[in-house]
């Protein structure tokens, strides 16, 4: 679903922009990681409105919904910090409207990518082998996770900051086997102490491939299902709109004076 199918929830995030400041904007983890994207020393002057504007529309999209719970990675967690700042001083101005969303942890630690452990694995980045999608052969994640970037330190430990794709192998290794949580990576990591790359890697590929299997032969199904995945999407618009246009129209703008 988008925007263009679910107007509310961008009428709600111009709305919301009232009680959001440059300088919030300015802090944003978004927008300085963007910014970074470019040189150090662009000209502010020339960064549009959109990227200002675009963390009060992940704002928007949560509380135009009226959500309770947000679960998210570290990574997203400021973003939510900005949708409960923007919904208490909404509260507090008008009337006790939006539930103040709580953020709630994933039991496994960030996967980083594989050839730049220092960053997060993301389907935006350039480099196709940095990052395991679901349509990945078995060929394919054996050839990326064989490539991925570790170091020259003989045996394995769990160090992300002097080992990051070292200690990015063990978390993934972690989490597809249900090893999850800090202990679960330092059991792991003690499991594999006196071992090398090669072997950790080849455990971490069997792991990988094992756990993709199934949601990978039921995601092809589901490609193939056209009229029930529109029908899917056409209902999921319908319950969203009216969620949101409650909120958007009956309240928000009402108690804003704008209708």
């Amino acid at each position: 679903m988008t925007l263009l199918g679910e107007p509310a929830s961008h009428r709600t995030g111009l709305d919301l922009e009232l009680y959001h400041s440059d300088g919030q904007a300015a802090s944003d983890d978004y927008v300085e990681a963007q910014n970074a994207r470019h040189d150090s020393e662009v000209d502010e002057s020339e960064l549009n409105a959109g990227l200002f504007t675009y963390p009060v529309l992940q704002a928007a999209d949560i509380l135009a919904y009226r959500a309770t719970h947000v679960p998210v990675g570290e990574d997203q967690k400021q973003h939510l910090e900005l949708a409960r700042d923007i919904a208490g001083i909404f509260n507090r101005t008008f009337k006790p409207l939006f539930p103040l969303p709580r953020y709630v942890a994933t039991p496994t630690r960030r996967i980083a990518s594989l050839k730049s452990p220092g960053t997060k694995m993301s389907k935006s980045s350039p480099d196709l082998a940095s990052r395991i999608l679901l349509t990945d052969t078995d060929a394919q994640i054996k050839s990326k996770i064989r490539g991925a970037i570790t170091d020259s330190i003989q045996g394995i430990t769990f160090d992300p900051l002097h080992r990051p794709g070292t200690s990015n192998l063990l978390t993934i290794l972690a989490a597809c086997t249900g090893a999850e949580g800090a202990e679960g990576v330092a059991e792991m990591a003690k499991r594999y102490e006196d071992k090398g790359h090669g072997e950790l890697k080849a455990d971490v590929t069997e792991a990988v491939m094992e756990l993709m299997r199934q949601p990978r032969s039921e995601f092809e199904r589901l490609r193939g299902e056209i009229g029930y995945l529109a029908e899917v999407a056409r209902d999921g618009a319908v319950r969203a709109r009216e969620r949101s246009e409650v909120t958007m129209r009956r309240e928000v703008r009402q108690f804003v004076g704008l209708v």
